[in-house]
């Protein structure tokens, strides 16, 4: 009886015809998963309403095209260029736009073969593990791990100045970069530092002060970028 609601409801798979009634219905199943798709999506990140319609409505498209090719080998290897020929028309997304695309491709493909129970339990696996990521701590940055910016005067020498209260305050430091500004009359020194103890923060930063001239200095957590793939 199980192995039954996970056959696919599209009976002849080499049959270049099929019922307006199997076709609303993997149709309804498309959208409804389309719309579930995209509310994870949007659960705690943000996207723009075209993106939502997008993720809302590819499983409908992609299943129309696998219900149209339905075997015929020269239709599908021209369906495959021409989604290919996509990609290089749109801009680059982050990692969960891209993979909530590829999710409703996977979901399209699916209903497009017939595959409607297969399709669902899919869409629920992979959305309870997203949300349970999402909510978890699960992969995000070590909260003591931080991008130290000092500014000190051209006559000092930054060789090695704060590597004393580097040793005191953190348990790992990097310098990333040196530049120059106003003219050469300052250095900006980019650090990648690990805190050894996060409430002793505001000391560390008293202490560089105290070394630089009280000249500008700023702390604050790693940012990476837009998460593109």
């Amino acid at each position: 009886m199980l192995n039954q609601i996970f056959q696919s409801i599209i009976i002849s798979e080499n049959s270049s015809q099929f019922s307006i009634e199997t076709f609303l219905v993997c149709t309804f199943c498309s959208i409804l998963l389309g719309a579930g798709i995209a509310g994870v999506h949007i659960f705690k990140n943000k996207s723009s309403k075209g993106f939502f319609m997008t993720i809302a409505l590819m499983p409908v498209i992609v299943q129309m095209v696998i219900m149209l090719v339905n075997g015929n080998l020269g239709t599908g290897v021209a369906v495959m260029g021409a989604f290919s020929l996509v990609r290089f028309r749109s801009a680059p997304g982050n990692a969960r736009e891209i993979n909530s695309i590829f999710l409703t491709m996977a979901v399209g493909l699916a209903t497009g073969m017939g595959y409607l129970a297969i399709a669902i339990l899919f869409v629920l696996i992979i959305s309870a593990i997203q949300i349970f990521y999402m909510m978890s701590s699960f992969g995000e940055p070590k909260q003591k791990e931080r991008t130290l910016k000092i500014t000190i005067p051209e006559g000092l020498d930054y060789t090695g100045i704060f590597d004393d209260l580097f040793e005191e305050y953190t348990k790992q430091s990097e310098l990333l970069q040196v530049r120059t500004a106003n003219m050469g009359s300052l250095y900006k020194l980019d650090y990648h530092i690990i805190l050894k103890d996060i409430n002793k923060e505001k000391k560390f930063l008293d202490d560089l002060r105290c070394r630089n001239g009280n000249l500008e200095i700023s702390c604050g957590k790693i940012s990476y970028g837009k998460e593109e793939l």
